[in-house]
């Protein structure tokens, strides 16, 4: 007898650039009901045959809204994909009806839509799991990103360590800390690192904001440099997360790719974009400033440095990685040196590094997920922390950047829902977005140093 089949999952995913875009899909992925088991779970144990989920994806429209091209960097296939404000996608949500919706915004509007989802399903009825969390490293703003999410039916933690600390912050305000879930960062994976390539290949993973100003940048890229005519014989690549004009999470005044114009740089030295997974088949030593691709590298097994030529500092985020045994400078890079992970510290940030534990990372999330799906008489209503009572001061503000009202309504003149922007529209968007670029990379840094003088 065929096994049974059941009705795919629908999940819609709600993003505001291509990090969280890239964050949000691929968790969408690992979390569906009914989604691949880890080895603790008995795939088909009950009958039904694995049916992947459908998936929706939407973006949210703003200064990072992904490019196409970043996108297709992403890799990732969505069912629909298309772009809204805050408005049209709750206008969205009225009317369709998912399973799960991943929310992979920054945290003021993850506010913002669990504030006008609570608006919208206030009536009762069926309403989805509403899930979000972060795209990576939890370095700053602890308390307010946390609260900002609460309310969610899932906020998932990508490590043993930040579901700790996640419980903490909502335990320490009186919030409820149940939604807090131990996942992993969903996009780890890859073969592990056998030995060395040829040539060997070192890679610096750029960040768009850290450090952020040009003294720091251009001292970083120096030593990249430098390192690169030390060692004639190995190839050292400069991964870089956007082309310029484009945004990602974080805005990028300073691209490394108009610094390195200045530089004579080797033969030896290269820029690279793509996939990130791609680029480490190929790594034999990966070097950043604290990107959450030393922890894609570690869960390879990849030789790891987190560079302490700035100071270990929370302003960099590197303070993130003390303990974890990567922490290093140029100088000792330059000399051979090859850094070896703590074991204990590792385990604690989620990466599996030669286990089976990342398969079942997500085991929690998926049956949690699939309970409340099954919740006799549906969801209750979502019950932000934030509210006008406990902040009338913040919480207003915040709303209204999305074109809402305190109490979660679209405010007047908000954006009507359409079936997508015209010809006209779309160059009208593009200019715009190119001037706001043109303005944060060229013209704001002129003013800054001339306020200097």
């Amino acid at each position: 007898m065929p096994p049974r089949t059941s009705k795919p999952p629908r999940i819609a995913v709600l993003a505001d650039s291509d990090t969280r875009w890239k964050w949000g899909a691929l968790t969408a992925g690992r979390i569906a009901p009914g989604g691949p088991p880890g080895p603790s779970m008995e795939a088909g144990a009950s009958g039904d045959a694995q049916v992947a989920p459908v998936l929706d994806g939407y973006l949210l429209r703003g200064r990072a809204t992904p490019t196409p091209r970043q996108l297709a960097e992403v890799g990732v296939h969505a069912d629909s994909l298309r772009e809204v404000t805050a408005v049209e996608f709750l206008r969205s949500m009225a009317n369709e009806k998912y399973d799960v919706l991943v929310l992979a915004l920054v945290g003021g509007g993850v506010q913002a839509v669990l504030h006008g989802l609570k608006r919208i399903w206030e009536d009762g009825g069926e309403r989805p799991v509403v899930v979000t969390g972060y795209v990576g490293v939890v370095y700053e703003k602890l308390a307010d990103g946390l609260l900002l999410r609460h309310g969610a039916d899932l906020v998932l933690a990508n490590s043993r360590q930040d579901a700790e600390r996640f419980r903490a912050v909502y335990d320490g305000v009186g919030a409820d800390s149940s939604s807090v879930t131990e996942v992993a960062l969903p996009f780890l994976g890859g073969a592990p690192y056998t030995g060395e390539h040829d040539p060997y290949t070192v890679v610096f993973a750029a960040q768009p904001s850290v450090p952020e100003n040009r003294k720091d940048r251009t001292y970083l890229l120096e030593r990249l440099v430098r390192h690169a005519r030390l060692h004639p014989e190995r190839e050292v690549l400069l991964k870089l997360r956007s082309k310029p004009g484009e945004h990602t999470t974080h805005i990028e005044e300073l691209p490394y790719q108009k610094l390195a114009q200045r530089l004579d740089a080797p033969a030896n030295f290269r820029l690279v974009y793509g996939n990130m997974g791609e680029v480490l088949d190929r790594t034999d030593l990966m070097v950043t400033v604290s990107s959450t691709a030393a922890l894609e590298s570690l869960h390879r097994d990849i030789p790891t440095v987190v560079l302490t030529d700035l100071g270990v500092r929370e302003a960099l985020g590197n303070h993130h990685f003390v303990g974890s045994g990567c922490l290093a400078s140029w100088d000792q890079l330059d000399a051979g040196h090859r850094p070896a992970p703590d074991e204990d510290w590792v385990a604690r940030q989620g990466v599996a590094a030669g286990g089976g534990a990342y398969e079942r990372a997500f085991d929690a999330a998926r049956a949690r997920i699939a309970k409340l799906i099954d919740r006799p008489g549906g969801l209750p209503p979502l019950t932000p922390y934030y509210t006008p009572a406990t902040a009338p001061g913040y919480l207003p503000g915040i709303l209204a950047r999305h074109h809402l009202g305190p109490d979660g309504s679209p405010l007047p003149g908000a954006p009507a829902a359409d079936s997508g922007p015209g010809p006209v529209r779309q160059i009208v968007r593009r200019a715009a977005r190119g001037a706001y670029r043109h303005g944060v990379q060229r013209v704001a840094p002129v003013i800054r140093r001339m306020g200097d003088l």
